[in-house]
């Protein structure tokens, strides 16, 4: 049989394809992009039929039409390995759970442990080329290793979708697939976040970190959009991406001519990212670019393979910092936000490169709704908030008030150096549960 005859003989209606989930299944969606718009509508059409259908997925692109057939989780049940806006609601209503997970495992939980929970892989995907592969494109992360366990595996194709030139685990054959479905959808944008004059004044302390050469991981959002605007802007030269995610930054920084990735020790020459989410500008640079490289995340976000380039500089964001310098950046107590995603794994590569550095960012503060400021920097984390960097892993903390290198310090130098770019307005506070703690040195004359 040839491809165009094999391809023929597998292409289904999406009402046909989901006729292979049956009560009980475990259903894998991948990641953002990957998220199947069609297959979506039709299993959601077949709610009254079906029962305990488990989904999982890494954060949702938009809202999904499960949610809106059962909106109370009777049938349809989510679960989230990163949660996005959409997913953070959900959660809010009981109709969604995380699964905690370091990104760099994603891929080895589904071949070391998930082996037999994959019943259906429903996956979109660009059309198919001329050899019958199919491409990752902007979810290359883990879709790999899903595939490598699913029973079923149903493409959804959707013409408007890059082509991600890869490193490696980026194709399905379609001699591994069992369904096609055709979707005209709409690819979704995810522009960053306008940003705020205080993540323009953290853009700027991060950018007195910068040197010729560094090797830089950006996150979505205001702050790290910023400081892209900002290299590109800059005097700096040759610089490299070795990321978990591809956002527009980096487009921003090669149209610069910032971006060569000249100076990298691995992939030299070459854009790394696991993901890719952004503007269409973005995923039209992307399509069958050669300058690119896709892999999945047992390769981007090993410590290893990060720190094998010198000079990384990884960039992340939280929510809270407490005195001892544990860093929370996916809970507000048991209110869960996001995700661990790659944040540890590119701490502790970043930190590990020669001449590397771990950043994280975060304003000092917020006004509640009563119109009340609460500090970001806390004498300890909010019972049921989650750690995602250890305190002896935590490097350097930047707001709008500066910086601080918390690295070998000590407890007490650690509380000094985090108050110090706390809200003035409530430094005082802070200072005296320090003490109350056991954690301000008596030789402290700046309080």
């Amino acid at each position: 049989m040839s491809i165009a005859e094999e391809y023929r003989s597998k292409l289904v209606s999406a009402e046909e394809a989901v006729k292979v989930v049956k009560s009980g299944d475990w259903i894998d969606w991948g990641q953002i992009l990957s998220n199947p718009y069609a297959l979506d509508a039709a299993l959601a059409a077949r709610k009254d039929e079906l029962d305990d259908i488990k989904i999982r997925l890494v954060m949702s692109a938009k809202s999904h039409e499960i949610w809106k057939a059962d909106p109370e989780g009777e049938v349809f049940h989510m679960n989230n390995w990163h949660f996005g806006g959409a997913d953070r609601a959900q959660h809010d209503n009981e109709n969604c759970y995380h699964i905690p997970n370091l990104y760099r495992n994603n891929p080895l939980f589904y071949r070391k442990s998930l082996y037999d929970d994959v019943d259906v892989a429903m996956l979109r995907v660009p059309p198919m080329n001329k050899h019958g592969y199919f491409n990752f494109s902007c979810s290359v992360a883990v879709l790999r290793g899903i595939c490598d366990v699913a029973k079923k595996i149903i493409v959804e194709v959707c013409p408007d979708l890059p082509w991600a030139c890869g490193g490696f685990d980026e194709l399905v054959h379609i001699s591994e697939v069992d369904y096609i479905v055709e979707a005209d959808s709409p690819v979704v944008e995810i522009p960053p976040a306008p940003a705020t004059e205080n993540d323009k004044k953290i853009a700027e302390h991060v950018m007195t970190e910068m040197v010729d050469g560094a090797c830089i991981q950006l996150g979505i959002g205001g702050m790290p959009n910023v400081v892209g605007t900002l290299l590109a802007e800059s005097d700096l030269k040759d610089l490299g991406c070795h990321s978990e995610m591809l956002c527009d930054a980096y487009y921003h920084l090669f149209e610069a001519g910032k971006l060569t990735n000249k100076r990298k020790s691995i992939d030299t020459g070459k854009t790394v990212y696991a993901f890719a989410a952004g503007s269409k500008f973005l995923y039209d640079w992307m399509d069958n670019n050669p300058g690119l490289a896709a892999y999945p995340t047992i390769y981007t976000n090993d410590p290893h393979n990060i720190a094998k380039n010198d000079n990384v500089v990884s960039i992340n964001s939280c929510v809270e910092v407490d005195l001892y310098g544990q860093i929370s950046s996916e809970s507000s107590g048991t209110r869960h936000i996001s995700g661990t995603g790659g944040q540890l794994d590119f701490v502790t590569g970043g930190y590990l490169s020669r001449g590397g550095k771990a950043i994280i960012c975060c304003t000092s503060s917020y006004m509640d709704k009563q119109g009340k400021l609460h500090s970001r920097i806390v004498p300890m984390l909010p019972m049921g908030s989650i750690v995602t960097v250890p305190r002896t892993q935590a490097h350097i903390i930047i707001t709008e008030y500066g910086k601080c290198d918390l690295a070998g310090r000590s407890t007490w130098e650690r509380a000094e150096r985090v108050i110090g770019i706390a809200h003035p307005d409530l430094r005082d506070e802070l200072v005296q549960q320090a003490k109350d703690m056991k954690i301000w040195s008596k030789s402290n004359k700046l309080y």
